[in-house]
């Protein structure tokens, strides 16, 4: 635990104080100072080996100080006022007593600065970490359109932000999370169109939370969500600096978390699962087409193992008799029964796919794609299973790589959609489907409908949902504070 006891007004407290707080930590530097004519300036830094600049710390710091010749005589008083005025050049310099601060802040890769018959640190932003370079997304790649991803620094992140929304009205605001961590993280809107209330509620959220370490935006998207059991996300993720500007004009909050490249979005809408970045700069037609496959490949995703077994189980007579032949004739010989070969297949592919993910990239691609020819092949030839379900499965697998925000989602409401065919045929797949739509009309996200916009036939509301109008015709869209709005009052 940290040390209450706060600075003395001797060095040498000092420094015994800080050791004893940093007991067996070498990377804790600490560099005595006096200078050569004054006698009465004497003290020494303090910083954390590995996340300073040691440039700006010997030549904006030390040396300047070091190195001054008064022209008249000077008490330690007016010292420290020209030492911060005139001899530190550092763009963040303020003083601080509050012990709490001053560890906070030399954590975070801060210098100290103390000096003799001073009961207060002198605080100097001396950053010098090293950070990954900004280089292309990895999750969400587009043809079109930037090239930026955001990286695990906090400031690149924001100069990212920044760079794409030059206006005033653009707000950033700072809290700290996790016990042991003290995370930074930041809360980024545009004030003119954020729904205060929204702001409101996830500011409260966040403060609520209890929890000691904060490494990844990922934690916080499970613990402020508004339905943790839902299959589906309520709080989106991006790695993309234009798709979180895109969103944040619209109204909503974006969370940044410093050592995390995914920006956290708030609400989030059942509609944003189809949107991609590459939609708003290439033609709407093509867009528009591109984004009707995608709803079109989650509906496929997750029905067809269910409705190939409701109907090769329960309901042949919904079949052609030509189909339902060659079905049959190839499954001369296998020992399983449909459903058990299906969930086999299927349980095997999500395992050559986390495979394929787990291994390293230069080889990870290949194990899958071989795996998957091999092991398919092989498994008809052995009358394991039968040609028809590693149809069925392979395109079952791609559809699902087409929303891969999706795939979590995907994955559990096939399994349960198939569950159901297998006990109650095309009508256990009906009430499969009618139940998860009447789950997603009942989600909220931070007081919006999930599915806002769907089923309405506004202009406003459909110009950007299953397919995009041109930006000749494209209104500005409704902030979601006034959609709320709207919403009250359409249910009173």
């Amino acid at each position: 635990m940290r040390d209450k006891e706060g600075l003395h007004e001797s060095v040498e407290q000092n420094i015994a104080l800080f050791k004893h707080m940093f007991a067996g930590d070498d990377t804790v530097k600490i560099r005595h100072f006096r200078h050569p004519s004054l006698s009465y300036v004497f003290g020494c830094v303090i910083y954390i080996e590995g996340m300073v600049s040691h440039d700006t710390l010997s030549n904006n710091i030390l040396r300047p100080v070091l190195s001054y010749q008064p022209t008249e005589e000077h008490d330690e008083h007016s010292f420290m006022k020209i030492m911060t005025d005139w001899l530190i050049d550092a763009g963040d310099l303020r003083f601080s007593d509050d012990m709490e601060d001053i560890l906070n802040s030399l954590l975070y890769g801060e210098t100290l600065l103390l000096l003799e018959g001073q009961a207060r640190a002198l605080i100097i932003g001396t950053q010098g970490w090293q950070t990954r370079s900004i280089s292309d997304p990895g999750t969400e790649k587009a043809v079109l359109g930037p090239r930026e991803a955001f990286t695990e620094s906090l400031t690149i992140n924001l100069s990212l932000l920044r760079r794409r929304v030059t206006s005033p009205d653009l707000k950033f605001k700072f809290m700290e999370l996790g016990k042991t961590t003290n995370t930074s993280i930041c809360l980024c809107y545009v004030e003119s169109v954020v729904s205060p209330k929204i702001l409101k509620q996830l500011t409260k959220r966040l403060e609520r939370l209890d929890i000691d370490a904060v490494l990844d935006s990922g934690q916080l998207q499970e613990m402020i969500r508004d339905t943790p059991l839902s299959l589906y996300e309520t709080v989106g993720n991006t790695e993309r600096p234009d798709a979180v500007a895109g969103k944040i004009l619209e109204g909503r909050i974006a969370i940044l978390v410093d050592g995390s490249p995914f920006a956290l979005t708030v609400p989030f809408l059942f509609v944003e699962y189809f949107q991609v970045s590459e939609d708003y700069y290439s033609n709407y037609f093509f867009a528009s087409f591109n984004r009707a496959i995608r709803f079109l490949g989650e509906f496929l995703a997750i029905s067809i193992p269910a409705i190939y077994i409701a109907l090769v189980t329960y309901n042949q007579e919904m079949m052609p008799t030509p189909l339902l032949l060659s079905i049959a004739a190839a499954r001369q010989s296998v020992p399983l029964p449909t459903v058990a070969e299906c969930f086999m297949m299927l349980i095997v592919f999500e395992i050559l796919r986390e495979a394929g993910t787990r291994i390293p990239t230069s080889v990870g691609q290949a194990v899958s794609i071989v795996g998957a020819l091999v092991l398919g092949q092989a498994a008809v030839e052995a009358r394991v299973v039968s040609a028809p379900m590693v149809i069925v499965v392979g395109l079952t697998g791609i559809t699902t790589l087409l929303n891969i925000k999706m795939k979590a989602a995907s994955i559990l409401s096939r399994f349960l959609l198939l569950s159901l065919s297998s006990f109650l045929g095309i009508y256990g797949y009906l009430f499969g489907m009618m139940s998860l739509i009447i789950h997603l009309m009942s989600l909220r996200s931070f007081g919006i409908p999930y599915m806002l916009t769907v089923g309405s036939f506004k202009e406003e509301d459909i110009q950007d949902t299953v397919f995009r109008a041109p930006w000749w015709q494209t209104k500005l869209k409704a902030p979601l504070s006034q959609a709320r709005q709207r919403i009250k009052k359409v249910s009173r």
